[in-house]
C-alpha cells in the first residue's frame, strides 16, 4: 500500500490528527535534509561548462 503525502485530503470519515511542535520540527528538519542532500547530488550540472579547446600544433 503506498503512503499518503501529508497534503493529500482526508479519506472520508477520517479526521486528520493535529501536528504537535515536536513532530512539526521533526518534519521540517527531515524535509530540509532531503532537500540538501537533493541539491548536494545534483552539484556538479550546476557548475558551469568548461570546454577544452586544444593549443594550435607549432609549425
Amino acid at each position: 500500500m503506498a503512503t499518503r503525502d501529508r497534503k493529500d485530503p482526508p479519506l472520508p470519515g477520517e479526521v486528520p490528527e493535529p501536528e504537535t511542535p515536536h513532530e512539526r520540527r521533526r518534519r521540517k528538519d527531515h524535509e530540509s535534509e532531503n532537500q540538501d542532500q537533493a541539491l548536494e547530488e545534483t552539484f556538479p550540472a550546476s557548475d558551469p561548462v568548461s570546454p577544452f579547446i586544444p593549443a594550435k600544433v607549432p609549425e
